[in-house]
């Protein structure tokens, strides 16, 4: 049997189970909006000088939200350039090491690094921004806020702060494509 998953049309919304709980994703025209809780942040007590040194590059501020450190930088250049010692980031207490500072023609930007996780850089993270855009948000006096992620493939999030929720919209591709083959035949009595 062989059974296709379609698009699903425009306005509809789509429930992931995940380890978290449900996950709702509604189409809007070409843009998916994620439904999320927000993630607050506190002034980390981790060692400067340990973040600084996974990061190569000084740091202005460090914060912690969940599973992640914040490291402000100086500037976009600064998040942009930034080489990481992947090494160093799994060495520290939390998994995760999101970069952001204000952006030159957006809100902010970031990257994400969880290489104890799995992955070195991630391309374009909810959770960072659940984070971020409250984060920003309360700096720039904003409820509303466009965001970058500076990886290689990167993206554009539209971010919206709604209480204690937040509002991710974006566009999505296509970058995996597969097939799973479901036997209907009954198991052998064992």
């Amino acid at each position: 049997m062989h059974v296709e998953l379609g698009m699903v049309h425009n306005g509809s919304t789509v429930e992931f189970a995940t380890a978290s709980g449900p996950l709702h994703v509604r189409v809007d025209g070409d843009s998916y909006v994620l439904d999320l809780p927000g993630r607050p942040c506190v002034p980390s007590s981790m060692l400067v000088d340990r973040v600084q040194q996974a990061l190569g590059t000084s740091m202005l501020e460090l914060w912690e939200s969940v599973d992640r450190y914040v490291c402000v930088l100086r500037d976009e250049v600064a998040v942009r350039n930034l080489r990481p010692d992947m090494t160093s980031i799994v060495g520290l207490s939390l998994p995760g090491l999101v970069v952001t500072a204000r952006g030159e023609t957006s809100d902010f930007v970031s990257r994400y690094f969880a290489p104890a996780k799995g992955v070195p850089e991630d391309p374009v993270t909810g959770t960072s921004h659940c984070t971020l855009a409250p984060f920003w948000g309360r700096r720039l006096g904003k409820t509303r806020l466009l965001a970058h992620q500076l990886s290689h493939r990167g993206g554009q999030i539209d971010c919206v702060v709604q209480g204690d929720r937040v509002l991710l919209t974006g566009q999505c591709r296509i970058y995996l494509q597969g097939f799973i083959d479901v036997s209907t035949a009954r198991p052998p009595n064992i």
